[in-house]
């Protein structure tokens, strides 16, 4: 097999695993979203300070975990692209 053959089966390998990532990741996210949601209605019923704090913590946990998953998505599109050319060298 070919050294280019080899670099495009890692990629695909490379690929896989953010992809796995990305399904990991987009549970978490479910998650963060349920509970920054809870966050939100407490904090806008009791006006609490403790409440408002979760829920800005919340609202955190739910935008790193988008941003995560942007991250990864990129890296996939960048490694898409890379095999293509390899691709195209076949």
């Amino acid at each position: 097999m070919g050294r280019v053959e080899q670099r495009i089966f890692r990629i695909n390998d490379e690929i896989a695993a953010l992809r796995r990532q990305i399904e990991v990741v987009g549970e978490e996210l479910i998650v963060h979203r349920h509970l920054d949601d809870d966050a939100r209605r407490d904090a806008a019923v009791s006006n609490s300070p403790i409440d408002r704090a979760d829920a800005r913590d919340t609202g955190a946990d739910v935008a790193r975990s988008e941003a995560a998953i942007a991250s990864l998505q990129r890296q996939i599109e960048k490694l898409e692209a890379k095999r293509e050319k390899l691709l195209r060298k076949l």
